[in-house]
């Protein structure tokens, strides 16, 4: 038989029933009845399936879509590190209670734990003898003036009850001042002024609301301001930081705000939408890569640290162009990609496309084939083998 034009690879491949007939390259024509079960080369590049072998290949019309360019990237979740805070104690002392465990969620205020305060004690008790020494002063200054009223006493005596007056209440001023440096309202700090007697325990409290994600307080445990591990960590988990790791040829297309997918292994097909929020100043020197942040929404707190991604980022506005399914595209033995055009689902046609850009099962093809044209899908490796052998 005469061979088709241009050079393909031959393939070996059983296929059931399939022979090729000499009926449509110059031959008679009626000994294809003889045989209807086989399949029929016609043409150059092309070939016909009996209607039984047609039942193994689907055929789709191809169709325009917006394919918008892309950096593909990898990356990992992490904590949104501008709303997460590390929580120590502010003075040295001995832990007495943990209120939250790991995991906890936690609102604005609510105590995680307390210690035993050295520095309390002494702030309290300033603030008990301060506060005795004002009441002192002001019932002081209120006999001398009830004395200078009978005559019973001089000016300067008022002056000078009214100046111990001033300084002792200024020297209360101070020391509720400091109890509020530990954290204390007015309500406790006038409940330990009335008592007269100190606690020394410190409750140390969550900054804002979020989740309790590391815990290293124990009850006992001696802390310093600034230890190296924090008693708390507190992380608002609503938002999640993506860490992407670009090469350095498309770092150039990045820009802050572009549109992020994220597709996150441990949801399978499920994707996450967000955005670029930062792009490394540096690449790093042993990769050539750079660091892109982008921040994703996590209302159900499902996206958790260090989980592995894949981020899709769009670098510039989408454009409408012919698409085709991946399961159409076959590669030919030098490298060319091709799919088969049909019009009547019995005879196919091998074309040459060119391909753009790849929106998951979709390819862009920017040459080769015109919408509407009807595209051998799956089973198109089944032509591509028949019209292989028809060459032999």
């Amino acid at each position: 038989m005469k061979a088709a034009s241009g050079v393909f690879a031959r393939v070996w491949l059983p296929l059931a029933g399939l022979a090729v007939l000499c009926g449509c390259g110059g031959k008679d024509p009626a000994s294809a009845s003889q045989a209807p079960t086989v399949a029929a080369a016609c043409a150059d590049d092309s070939v016909t399936l009996t209607p039984t072998q047609a039942r193994q290949v689907a055929v789709a019309a191809a169709e325009t879509r917006a394919f918008a360019p892309r950096v593909q990237a990898v990356g990992y979740v992490d904590f949104d590190q501008d709303a997460t805070v590390q929580v120590f104690a502010p003075y040295q002392g001995r832990v007495r209670q943990v209120f939250a465990a790991l995991g906890d969620e936690v609102k604005p205020g609510q105590p995680l734990f307390s210690i035993d305060s050295p520095d309390l004690v002494q702030a309290e008790s300033n603030l008990i003898a301060a506060s005795g020494v004002a009441a002192l002063t002001a019932r002081t200054l209120e006999r001398a003036r009830q004395m200078l009223a009978v005559q019973a006493s001089a000016q300067k005596d008022v002056e000078q009850a009214a100046a111990d007056a001033q300084t002792a209440e200024a020297n209360l001023r101070a020391a509720r001042a400091a109890l509020r440096i530990f954290g204390q309202s007015d309500a406790q700090i006038d409940a330990i002024a009335a008592a007269r007697k100190t606690g020394g325990e410190l409750v140390v409290r969550s900054p804002f609301g979020g989740q309790v994600t590391a815990r290293n307080a124990a009850v006992g445990l001696l802390l310093q301001p600034g230890g190296a591990l924090a008693p708390f960590t507190i992380s608002r988990t609503t938002d999640v930081w993506l860490i992407g790791s670009v090469p350095e040829s498309d770092v150039p297309a990045l820009r802050v705000g572009q549109a992020v997918t994220a597709h996150v292994d441990a949801f399978g097909a499920r994707d996450f939408e967000g955005r670029v929020t930062a792009i490394g100043a540096a690449l790093d020197a042993d990769t050539h890569r750079a660091t892109v942040r982008v921040r994703l929404g996590n209302p159900q707190g499902e996206l958790r640290p260090q989980m592995l991604a894949t981020l899709s980022i769009r670098t510039g506005a989408p454009v409408q162009s012919v698409a085709a399914p991946a399961a159409a595209l076959v590669r030919e033995g030098d490298g060319t990609m091709t799919v088969f055009v049909t019009g009547d689902g019995l005879r196919f046609t091998r074309r040459v496309v060119r391909l753009g850009l790849n929106d998951g099962g979709l390819h862009q093809v920017t040459e080769g084939i015109q919408a509407g044209e009807k595209l051998a899908t799956e089973g198109a490796l089944f032509v591509s083998n028949a019209l292989a052998l028809q060459a032999r």
